[in-house]
């Protein structure tokens, strides 16, 4: 009676540790934590932090819904920790933001999510090839502006950059340099809404000028050497702390750009008690080629919130021994 009372009790207290250790092997870094995420209105950005977001869920973070607001807002939210990140920050286009935010005394920035991003000027192949045109200085010639003029008003009409991106204080500070004031006319707004009447006189037969970047789903529709062509600048010419850098790429063109890498930011002391996180941040990366077919299923109508949630879905699914190694030297920072 003893010996089976023995064995009974013993049974039990294995049978508990197993259990215990189960649920200590099971208990996420995660946990108990509240994560927010913002983007940009831009809809296209939303791939790219959802993938984030799952792997901080799958960490066993609380990842509140993405709030969109303006980069300078989401700078300085998550300055004051009033949100933990950003998946897109723009650089080296934001720097400027980025410093004035707080710069790394606030953010916690390591790492490459998705790189190789490029901006820039573009015309229509056919009006560049039959007038020369291959740099967007030679846009000061009233004549040749006069090509683009799409409201009648002589000058040319640059589709251009959404306020408070960055990018339109490029293009209002290039368009000054390159004494284009009296030719050119920077147009913003809905960047959506223009590039799509831009794509309409297009098809139309008309020539057009406008301002894009990559990953982005307009270079599949305007295909760049087929159906439109870059400009390159009369000379390197940024605002701000920029001021001095060259542009030039490594092909020697110069788009008047610098090549740009999207980088999560973070705010700095949620990255300091969140070890694991903070290596997610650093470590996360996205092929920019795989954004491009993401935004360019969006530009063909996938474009709603289970749209670009289905995409994540087989995003992760085809890629999940990647999705796996990144969660795993997340927890590893954790211990």
């Amino acid at each position: 009676m003893i010996n089976s009372w023995k064995k009974a009790l013993t049974a039990s207290i294995v049978s508990t540790l197993a259990l215990s250790s189960n649920v200590w092997a099971e208990k996420l870094p995660g946990e108990g934590v509240t994560v927010q995420a913002l983007q940009s209105t831009v809809a296209e950005e939303t791939f790219q932090t959802s993938i984030v977001n799952r792997a901080l869920e799958e960490l066993g973070y609380d990842v509140k819904p993405t709030k969109e607001v303006d980069y300078n807002v989401a700078y300085t939210s998550i300055a004051k920790g009033d949100a933990t990140f950003l998946a897109v920050g723009w650089f080296p286009l934001h720097a400027d933001k980025y410093k004035m935010s707080g710069g790394d005394d606030k953010f916690y920035r390591q790492g490459q999510y998705v790189s190789g991003a490029a901006q820039g000027y573009l015309i229509d192949k056919k009006t560049a090839e039959k007038y020369g045109i291959t740099n967007i200085g030679q846009l000061k010639d009233p004549k040749l502006a006069k090509l683009f003029d799409a409201d009648g008003d002589g000058k040319a009409d640059l589709t251009g950059c959404n306020p408070g991106w960055g990018c339109e204080m490029v293009i209002e500070h290039q368009i000054g340099a390159y004494q284009l004031e009296d030719t050119v006319t920077h147009n913003q707004g809905n960047y959506a809404a223009i590039i799509a009447d831009t794509i309409s006189r297009y098809k139309n037969g008309e020539p057009i000028l406008y301002y894009t970047w990559t990953p982005y789903w307009v270079s599949g529709v305007l295909v760049p050497n087929k159906d439109v062509v870059w400009l390159e600048v009369p000379f390197s010419s940024l605002p701000g702390d920029r001021k001095n850098v060259d542009t030039t790429l490594s092909n020697g063109k110069n788009y008047g750009f610098e090549m740009n890498s999207m980088r999560i930011i973070a705010n700095k002391e949620f990255a300091a008690q969140n070890p694991a996180a903070a290596k997610l941040f650093e470590i996360i990366k996205l092929n920019i080629n795989d954004v491009s077919a993401q935004n360019m299923m969006m530009s063909r109508g996938k474009n709603s919130s289970a749209d670009i949630q289905s995409h994540v879905d087989g995003w992760i699914k085809a890629n999940r021994a990647l999705f796996d190694s990144w969660l795993a030297e997340a927890k590893k920072a954790a211990i």
